[in-house]
């Protein structure tokens, strides 16, 4: 009982101790510490909520052909669907990486979304690109050349959106068909989409500023571009849909979305 009364008394003196102390500090200067307080719970409170909204969608784009699909099957289940047909609609669903549903243990499922490649449904990809942990942007390696134009202009046209550049969203560029003997190298499938996408950005520069619809420049004024001066990290891979050759473009999603 001594014990605990000496507690109550050390208790109280410092109570009065800090009550003393309080009422000589300057008001205003509770009001900044109250206010330091306020703001720096609220500040973990949100760096909180932020790391559990992370996203765990992945957007496969590129031009119609590509095989974007089947690649999505393949993720899915491991076949192929008997081939590809052009999708009018996007392929999305959650699900874990058919070679990872052996792993013991849990494994995080991943959102893997197809966006169609033709041009009239390509504003469908503004839905997803804001949500995106990463983009795969498919490439038919072996008519890649004809085709070159038109993806180094979609390709232009993604890099470009603010929702890509704010939130730096890597970017795959990834050679499909690879199977085949005709089929580029994903070397030289980088270097022409750099001379292609350098031309764009002279041709597009050249517009006046009540045409441009880009949010975003790309490169460095004076300097051949590259992808490395871009904002967000774009990397090249091969696969092949077809014979399910896909481990480059399953490293890629889990780089971004962990297991």
């Amino acid at each position: 009982m001594q014990e605990l009364e000496h507690w109550k008394e050390e208790l109280s003196r410092l109570w009065l101790t800090a009550s003393d102390y309080l009422r000589q500090v300057p008001p205003e200067q509770l009001y900044i510490a109250a206010a330091i307080a306020v703001f720096t719970t609220l500040l973990l409170l949100s760096l909180r909520l932020f790391k559990r909204a992370k996203t765990n969608t992945v957007v496969l784009t590129g031009l119609t052909g590509s095989g974007k699909t089947v690649l999505f099957y393949q993720l899915r289940d491991g076949s192929t669907h008997q081939g590809t047909v052009t999708s009018m609609e996007p392929n999305e669903g959650t699900f874990i990486l058919h070679s990872e549903t052996t792993k013991k243990g849990k494994v995080k499922p991943v959102h893997i979304v197809d966006v169609p490649g033709h041009s009239r449904l390509r504003p469908k990809l503004d839905e997803y690109l804001p949500q995106a942990a990463g983009v795969v942007f498919v490439v038919d390696a072996v008519d890649f050349l004809p085709n070159c134009r038109a993806a180094s202009e979609y390709l232009y046209d993604i890099l470009t959106k603010g929702s890509v550049v704010k939130k730096k969203i890597p970017l795959l560029i990834l050679c499909n068909k690879t199977d085949k003997v005709t089929a580029h190298t994903k070397e030289f499938i980088r270097r022409q989409l750099e001379k292609e996408i350098d031309k764009l950005r002279a041709s597009r520069s050249a517009v006046s500023d009540a045409d441009v619809t880009n949010e975003f420049t790309l490169g460095v004024p004076g300097e051949a571009f590259s992808f490395t001066q871009c904002c967000n990290k774009v990397t090249t891979a091969d696969a092949s849909g077809l014979t399910g050759e896909i481990s480059q473009l399953e490293e890629f999603i889990r780089e971004y979305v962990k297991p």
